[in-house]
């Protein structure tokens, strides 16, 4: 337990006593695959994953969660990333499973990056928006929130809300919220859909390709054996987080509508080719 000071812009100040998870990669994660491509160094600190031409590579938390505020840091691949994917995810398991995607889509040397976003229900997702960055990813660290509350699911970046999914489940739509999920990452060759379609592959001449990551944060109820850390969903060590009780303010509104208005590039919830029969119905509520 220790005192955790929330003064970002995004929400409400507030300070109150909550369980933060601020260790060390070793504490709290696993690798998982790719053999020596992913490694943990500096003392916990920093993690690496790579992807070559046999094999990329990826980890889990050791944890899982049901709703809070994930944190991490990343320094995605420079140069040439076409054809490669870095994921960075919430994730449980199983056919009807829930997710919350990041996926960072490569891209040729002096190309966007494009961030991917997605949100599975009960083993159904169809529910992407897509966004160019306002930065260089691969030139520094950048952070990559996402905060999970009964409420709605919040996608940051550097704190500045980029998407909002409401429960809408007042109007038949499903919402994640009884599945404990664990933080997945992991670095892939996608070069058969992920730059242009697929038109551009991934060169090899330029492997290793390596992305970086540092500066993991859990304020989240963990799941063990059937309970949560937080207690019953109705009690104050639930409802009192911070990232549970506060909505967007009128400033983080205004800085969602100037991301979507100049960065997305691609949304569902306007893509009527493929919604012939009508928009999925949440896409009628506000984005608020």
């Amino acid at each position: 337990m220790g005192l955790f000071c929330n003064g970002f812009s995004l929400f409400l100040i507030v300070c109150s006593m909550v369980v933060v998870a601020s260790g060390s990669f070793y504490q709290d994660f696993d690798l998982t695959w790719g053999d020596h491509r992913a490694k943990i160094f500096n003392g916990g600190q920093l993690l690496s994953l790579s992807l070559d031409k046999v094999s990329g590579s990826g980890f889990q938390s050791k944890k899982e969660y049901l709703f809070g505020r994930i944190d991490m840091q990343l320094k995605l691949v420079a140069g040439n990333s076409a054809g490669t994917v870095t994921a960075y995810y919430l994730s449980s398991q199983g056919a009807t499973h829930d997710e919350i995607d990041f996926e960072f889509l490569g891209n040729l040397s002096g190309d966007p990056y494009i961030l991917h976003t997605n949100v599975f229900t009960q083993g159904k997702g169809n529910r992407e928006q897509q966004f160019y960055l306002w930065f260089d990813p691969t030139r520094n660290f950048h952070t990559y929130s996402i905060i999970w509350s009964q409420q709605h699911i919040i996608f940051l970046v550097d704190n500045f809300p980029i998407r909002v999914f409401k429960n809408a489940e007042s109007i038949g739509v499903p919402f994640p919220k009884s599945q404990p999920m664990r933080i997945y990452s992991s670095l892939w060759n996608a070069d058969d859909w992920a730059t242009r379609g697929g038109l551009v592959k991934t060169d090899w001449t330029k492997a290793p390709f390596t992305a970086y990551y540092r500066n993991f944060k859990a304020d989240a109820c963990t799941w063990s054996y059937g309970t949560s850390s937080c207690g019953s969903r109705s009690s104050s060590s639930f409802s009192d987080r911070a990232w549970h009780t506060n909505a967007l303010d009128a400033p983080s509104r205004r800085r969602l509508r100037w991301v979507q208005k100049y960065f997305m590039i691609y949304n569902y919830c306007a893509d009527l080719k493929r919604f012939p029969q009508g928009l999925p119905p949440e896409c009628r509520r506000s984005r608020f």
